[in-house]
């Protein structure tokens, strides 16, 4: 699957050099300074299938509601809490960032405001400024031998935390999605947060703003910590509670905060940012030519690959783009539950998605959203159906078994039908290879107009089916018949073209489906 991409409208001071890429490469960009309000913004947005924001614009579900003609929203940085994903992809719009696009602007201004806390830097500034020489009310401290806590072992946490080592500093950390054994490899102790509060002179977060981390460091975490533990928070606002924060800062406990980022930006609440021992900036952290320059890029070149279908790389919505699933075996999948929503004819079913072979270990979640996909038909893109599926109701399980050849096997029931279908890819093309157990000997093509019946082995009215078709002007082309079991067997037939309405085939084919590929 390719993303359609025609024409961009880059916001947010988005790099120059997105719009030279993506003019080179045939996709109409437009750099646009003006800052939207939400209603001037739908507006503009109708006459676009993408947009580029950084962290000032906000794209909310009703923005994506009224804006039907847009595939693809880029974040040109890392953090999207600014962009309702969710609702991006329950309307099919794929969401992007660039993950390292901007980590080495981040973990710069991460020391930077480290160093800053250590050695109260921009106070002492101040202080000259106005004329003043008082060395002694600027005491600081050394960082080496310090304790520096990295909460979030990602991309930015680990630049962090090389940097921070070559000062002297013990790295400790904590990030669930990171073993003891990788943090290792970077010099860093990995332990849970209870454990590093009590530890750290310093402590950094690097975590997305999920539920999970809001309010991460709170009257209850400070409680735990050092008397005078100093805090960064250069990721998102709202991951160190500023409430818990002031009274912290106001009671000793802790003794600094650099702060990039805030619950409101611009923030407005001016007895944190005042408060002496507080260094603040205005969301900075990316904020350097290199790193909006290599942002720029590097989205637009994401934009080129989507729409080539060449590569997804970056993509945080769509498992069925973002893994490295063939789209063949895609396209297999899709077939088989649009076969096997025809058989159900409304009823209720559950789907049991069977794959094997190592070629498909790992592909679970981007075929299960292809079945969606096939059962939603028309309503529904690889994006969006998995989301619309939950919604209904719509039940897939996955299973894996290691085989040495790939196949995928998907099975429909409800309460009065049980229908299963293998599928494989042959020649790069999907093909029909079994139905219920019974093995189709010539591997059959889904592709253009299909008949598909199922008859007695003793009569397959193979004749007849044959005689009214002609009658209508249309003309087998190809044909294969399963092994029979049980006294039946099942027959696929290619057509010359879609007959409009098969109940003529319905005196004697008992539920005969048509299907359109």
């Amino acid at each position: 699957m390719s993303l359609k991409i025609t024409k961009v409208l880059l916001l947010d001071n988005v790099d120059p050099a997105a719009k030279e890429i993506l003019e080179a490469n045939g996709i109409g960009a437009t750099l646009c300074k003006e800052k939207f309000t939400a209603p001037a913004l739908i507006s503009e947005l109708q006459s676009y299938d993408g947009v580029v924001v950084r962290s000032a614009t906000k794209v909310t579900s009703e923005i994506l509601e009224a804006c039907p003609n847009l595939n693809i929203i880029g974040r040109a940085g890392t953090g999207v809490d600014n962009i309702d994903v969710k609702a991006a992809t329950k309307h099919g719009v794929a969401v992007m960032n660039t993950p390292g696009g901007n980590t080495i602007s981040a973990a710069e201004h991460t020391c930077t405001l480290i160093c800053s806390l250590s050695r109260n830097v921009p106070a002492a500034d101040a202080h000259v400024k106005a004329g003043k020489w008082d060395r002694k009310a600027f005491m600081g401290n050394e960082l080496f031998g310090k304790v520096l806590a990295i909460v979030g072992l990602g991309r930015i946490g680990i630049e962090v935390a090389q940097r921070m080592q070559s000062f002297g500093m013990k790295t400790i950390g904590y990030d669930p999605l990171v073993s003891a054994d990788t943090a290792k490899e970077y010099n860093v102790e990995w332990m849970e947060l209870d454990k590093i509060w009590p530890q750290a002179d310093y402590i950094t977060v690097h975590t997305p703003l999920i539920p999970q981390t809001r309010g991460l460091l709170n009257t209850e975490s400070f409680g735990k910590c050092k008397s005078g533990v100093r805090v960064v928070n250069c990721a998102r606002g709202g991951i160190i509670d500023e409430d818990s924060l002031l009274k912290a800062l106001e009671s000793g406990i802790c003794g600094g905060a650099g702060l990039d980022v805030f619950v409101d930006e611009p923030t407005k609440n001016m007895a944190l940012v005042s408060h002496p021992k507080v260094v603040a900036c205005p969301h900075l952290g990316a904020s350097t030519k290199e790193g909006q320059a290599r942002c720029g890029r590097e989205i637009a070149e994401q934009f080129v690959s989507a729409r080539d279908g060449t590569n997804y790389f970056g993509i945080i919505n769509a498992p069925a783009l973002s893994a490295d699933c063939p789209t063949a075996w895609a396209d297999v999948t899709k077939c088989l539950s649009t076969v096997i929503k025809k058989y159900m004819k409304g009823s209720k079913f559950n789907l049991t998605l069977s794959t094997s072979g190592c070629e498909l270990a790992k592909l679970g979640r981007p075929l299960k959203a292809a079945v969606c996909c096939g059962i939603l038909g028309e309503e529904a893109n690889l994006i969006s159906a998995p989301s619309i599926a939950e919604e209904l109701g719509i039940e897939v399980s996955i299973k894996h078994e290691t085989g040495d050849s790939a196949e995928c096997i998907l099975t429909g029931k409800s309460e009065t039908t049980t229908l299963q279908l293998n599928g494989d890819v042959r020649s790069g093309k999907p093909v029909l290879t079994g139905i219920n157990k019974q093995i189709l000997p010539v591997a059959f093509e889904f592709a253009g107009c299909i008949l598909l019946y199922k008859a007695m082995s003793s009569a397959n009215r193979i004749p007849e089916v044959v005689n009214a078709l002609s009658s209508k002007g249309v003309d087998p082309q190809a044909m294969s018949i399963s092994q029979a079991f049980d006294g039946f067997l099942w027959v696929a037939m290619k057509l010359s073209k879609f007959s409009e309405g098969i109940d003529y085939l319905k005196t004697f084919l008992e539920n005969p489906v048509l299907l359109k590929f």
